[in-house]
């Protein structure tokens, strides 16, 4: 069995891509959180503000021997919007950027190449803002974000927003889908 790796990723509402990358085979755990600020141990009211610099982010936790870092990279330019800079539809701010942090330089190597590749084929008229950076330090959000979309898929933000990410990514990536094998 592969030693399991890490990727950090933010793109938007971390709800959503929790949602998102729960589903995807070879994913074996995904955590809320924040990454790129400069205040230690942020709180998602601190976050939300915009003061502290993080991005939400999720912490995916993945078996390279089932999807490789790079395909990761593809469903996240797949499911969010990497062109506009420090927003996702309707939520604005730096803490909503579109981000890679990087675990390594392989991984930042990787990064650029898909970014690169995509922007160059991808569906965007306008080009890719997402940054690759180096990952510092992942602080983990509140554990009332974990399973967000799960437990609470009711609520109006997650049936008019969560949704319908959750259903692009499931017609686009259906060979992504944990036992759709």
């Amino acid at each position: 069995m592969a030693t399991l790796q890490q990727a950090t990723l933010g793109g938007g509402c971390f709800w959503c891509l929790e949602a998102v990358y729960e589903m995807v085979d070879g994913v074996t755990g995904v955590k809320s959180g924040y990454a790129g600020g400069h205040v230690s141990n942020p709180t998602y009211k601190h976050v939300c503000t915009g003061e502290t610099g993080h991005a939400e982010v999720v912490q995916i936790e993945f078996d390279p021997a089932v999807i490789s870092y790079a395909e990761l990279l593809e469903i996240f330019f797949g499911i969010h919007d990497p062109t506009t800079l420090n927003r996702q539809g309707g939520d604005v701010g730096t803490q909503y950027r579109s981000a890679i942090f990087a675990h390594s330089e392989e991984q930042a190597d990787i990064a650029r190449e898909v970014l690169s590749a995509v922007d160059a084929d991808g569906p965007w008229d306008d080009p890719i803002v997402t940054e690759v950076v180096r990952l510092d330090t992942f602080w983990p959000a509140e554990d009332y974000h974990d399973a967000y979309f799960r437990r609470n898929g009711g609520q109006p933000y997650c049936a008019s927003v969560i949704a319908p990410k959750v259903a692009k990514f499931r017609q686009r990536f259906v060979h992504r889908i944990s036992g759709a094998r």
